[in-house]
């Protein structure tokens, strides 16, 4: 009888479920649950920071000589400005981490803090300086014959322009005979137009080299998927943290982004992918390929006379990401190690010192070779022990919590987790050989998130039993579990206020132990937003901007708008659009059906509409400058052939992405 009538109760709850009738209990009384604590670090967090503290040889100074070694000079002035006034970077941001390291920090993270924060003009070798400290990444200075051989010049122009007026002022005034792009990330092109122009190009023959497939990659990333990844590299990057002990200490690979606008020059030349060996301006170059590593297009270089390498993001002082927090093209940690150990055995024998796009040089050449061995077997190690794993059966998840860091971690601060983790970085392993899937049917096709946390909850005895439960697990110091059902109660509950504050305190705590500062900048930007209401645009560099459209190919920027397509707001029947822009001799047609705008190169007999306009002019309608109408009102678009009906109807089927979307909440 028994059996009877609970199988009659679980079938009753399962209709119920499926009818959507769930009984969540959201009138609780909260009037006797305690207050979350905030930007406060609990006894379990400050226990946590002990272990850290205590494990690490975090006095060793050999990275303090070597962060500070060379220095040039420094930027007189407390602030590198924008052209419309704001505050490109501060150099009195980080002045705080001169203190030791607080309960609310991870003492390893800090650390990496402090050395990242020196900054200044550097002399790395004879011929060859950086600029480091004022922004992410580093700009590097070679010293060519009649001019610099500038490699990865910054974020925004500002800074890249006070950069290069640093160098002149006190190495001697140059013009920019060459630019190197390494990869095709934001923070290592996007301040070209600080040091240079398309007249420089065109003028004085200033070469602009990157790896192949660079403009592909580079608009893929900041136009295709440019507003999603914006929209979450404000939490990886902490754009919105105060400078504070409790708030902003780093990413771990440089501090923060300069702010500002990005731009962009194409390149005058792509390294072949075997490698090139190249006289620039009198200096010898010997690229090796390195796409699909860090980024999908990248390059290395050797300096023969300099006996320097460059490892570009492919070797940096710490574990990079293998799947970044804001989103990208997950990465190859076996070709990765390869390509490390194609540039110890080809370079590492020979090479004296070694520089990177982040960081600090290495100098001396058994210490570059230990850098290279132990950056390569931590990618290999990851690699080879998710597979091995795997082929066991692990899922990521199980995968992720057994890896354990290799034995030489412990004692090189140059392998450790401040970016990258092996926590992640193992999911993404898994990722790139079985994809998102783990394996398990449950999880195949699972409910929505505001779905299955109502489930949930119900489940656990509604709404009160819920919070009280994920309440005690907090107190406890499990604050992972604590986040996740908290989580829930949000996700079930958006207006639960006291869930929201106690997610926030739950988040808060894991950032304040995490030794990523991309791990400690997501949660605790997180925290913010759930604790008050914050301006979400990334308050970082931008490329949807007329510094940026103009290099970008007419395909690209054509496939970014096909993006932006939206099938049901296209009140048209199929048509072919056909676009001139006589100032490039470039023509594209549009093949617009019930689905997709597809952009093809050339003319087609079959276009209803043809039209006429310049390259400057699509960048304004794509920039969101101007409108069609004004445009056509202005003979700016001139329709040749066929009625302009289609054409504004293509336009206005075109969204604008606003980058404001929730992410910790519904």
């Amino acid at each position: 009888m028994q059996a009877t009538s609970l199988r009659m109760a679980m079938m009753f709850t399962l209709a119920s479920i499926l009818d959507g009738g769930l009984s969540l209990g959201f009138a609780q009384n909260t009037k006797d649950l305690p207050e979350p604590p905030v930007g406060v670090a609990t006894e379990m967090t400050r226990a946590a920071q002990q272990v850290v503290a205590r494990r690490l040889p975090l006095m060793e100074r050999s990275d303090f000589e070597n962060a500070t070694r060379g220095l040039v000079a420094q930027i007189e002035e407390k602030q590198i400005l924008n052209p419309d006034g704001s505050v490109a970077w501060d150099t009195s941001w980080y002045d705080f981490m001169k203190a030791d390291a607080p309960s609310t920090a991870n003492p390893s993270l800090w650390r990496q803090g402090q050395l990242n924060a020196v900054h200044g003009l550097f002399k790395v070798t004879d011929g060859i300086w950086q600029f480091r400290g004022y922004d992410l990444a580093v700009m590097t200075f070679i010293k060519g014959k009649h001019g610099w051989i500038v490699v990865d010049p910054q974020t925004t122009p500002a800074v890249a322009a006070a950069g290069l007026k640093l160098a002149n002022k006190h190495l001697g005034e140059r013009p920019v005979s060459a630019i190197i792009y390494t990869h095709s990330h934001l923070d290592h092109f996007g301040g070209v137009r600080g040091i240079a122009s398309e007249e420089d190009i065109a003028r004085r023959g200033v070469q602009v080299i990157a790896p192949h497939g660079f403009t592909a990659e580079a608009v893929s990333e900041n136009v295709l998927a440019g507003p999603h990844m914006d929209r979450r590299l404000v939490f990886q990057i902490g754009n919105h943290l105060p400078f504070e002990a409790e708030g902003h200490i780093g990413t771990g690979l440089g501090q923060r982004l300069a702010t500002g606008n990005i731009s962009f020059l194409a390149p005058t030349k792509e390294i072949s992918p075997d490698g090139e060996s190249l006289v620039i301006d009198g200096v010898q170059f010997e690229f090796l390929d390195a796409a699909d590593t860090e980024a999908p297009a990248e390059l290395v270089f050797y300096l023969p006379k300099q006996r320097a390498i460059c490892t570009s993001e492919v070797v940096t002082r710490n574990f990079h990401n293998v799947l970044t927090p804001r989103g990208a093209k997950v990465r190859d940690t076996l070709k990765w190690s390869k390509v490390i150990d194609d540039i110890l055995q080809k370079f590492g024998g020979q090479a004296e010192v070694s520089f990177a796009s982040h960081h600090w040089p290495t100098w001396g050449s058994d210490n570059v070779q230990r850098m290279l061995r132990n950056q390569r077997d931590l990618y290999r190690y990851v690699h080879d022990q998710t597979l091995r794993r795997a082929n066991h059966g692990q899922t990521m998840h199980e995968i992720a919590e057994d890896l354990a860091e290799p034995s030489f971690a412990a004692a090189d601060f140059a392998v450790r987790d401040y970016y990258g983790t092996m926590n992640h970085n193992a999911k993404a392993v898994y990722q790139h050989y079985f994809g998102w899937w783990d394996g398990v049917p449950a999880n195949y096709h699972p409910l929505p998130p505001e779905d299955e946390a109502k489930h949930y909850v119900d489940s656990m005895g509604g709404s009160d039993a819920v919070m009280r439960k994920a309440i005690n697990a907090f107190e406890a110091g499990n604050y992972r579990w604590a986040a996740t059902v908290f989580n829930d109660l949000v996700f079930a509950d958006p207006e639960n206020a006291k869930a929201k504050a106690w997610l926030a305190a739950s988040y808060e705590q894991m950032g304040f132990q995490a030794e990523s500062g991309a791990w400690r900048n997501y949660y605790l930007t997180a925290a913010m937003e759930l604790r008050r209401d914050v301006p979400r645009h990334s308050q970082g560099a931008s490329s949807q901007n007329l510094a940026f459209l103009p290099a970008v190919p007419t395909m690209l920027l054509f496939d970014s708008l096909a993006v932006r397509f939206d099938p049901a707001r296209f009140h048209h029947a199929p048509v072919v659009l056909q676009f001139l822009f006589p100032d490039r001799n470039e023509t594209v047609n549009v093949d617009i059906t019930e689905a997709v705008a597809f952009p093809r190169q050339g003319r087609d007999p079959k276009a209803a509409v043809t039209v006429e306009l310049t390259r400057p002019v699509l960048d304004q309608l794509a920039a969101g400058q101007a409108t069609l109408q004004q445009l056509i009102a202005r003979q700016d678009v001139k329709v040749l052939d066929g009625s302009d009906v289609p054409l504004k109807a293509f336009f206005m089927a075109l969204d604008s992405f606003s980058g404001n979307f929730n992410v910790v909440t519904p």
